[in-house]
């Protein structure tokens, strides 16, 4: 992949911006049916699949040499989405335990 100038604005913006993903807290899952469960897991499986997908093409990003910084830049966007998906995969957890002691069908 080669990487061009214009490709660096969107990575720029990106390595600005965290993720946000509120802390998690196994209480909020108490109040929800088996089915919003299922679909809470469903979603948070497809936010991690799509973050780690992001971040494969990030580490893949050809830097040229004379762009200074360029392979920090990608590091930390790297990282920023590594920390994102583990957030996600104790949340994934969280919902799993809770489907576990209510649910009868997904024992």
């Amino acid at each position: 992949m080669k990487f061009t100038l214009r490709a660096l604005l969107p990575l720029t913006l990106i390595a600005g911006c965290s993720s946000s993903v509120a802390s998690i807290n196994p209480a909020k899952y108490d109040g929800m049916s088996c089915a919003e469960l299922n679909s809470a897991l469903g979603d948070t499986a497809t936010d991690i699949s799509r973050t780690a997908i992001s971040r494969g093409k990030i580490a893949n990003t050809s830097v040229p040499t004379w762009l200074l910084g360029g392979e920090r830049v990608k590091t930390v966007v790297a990282n920023r989405d590594t920390a994102r998906i583990e957030r996600l995969q104790q949340q994934q957890q969280a919902i799993i335990a809770a489907r576990k002691s209510r649910c009868p069908s997904s024992q």
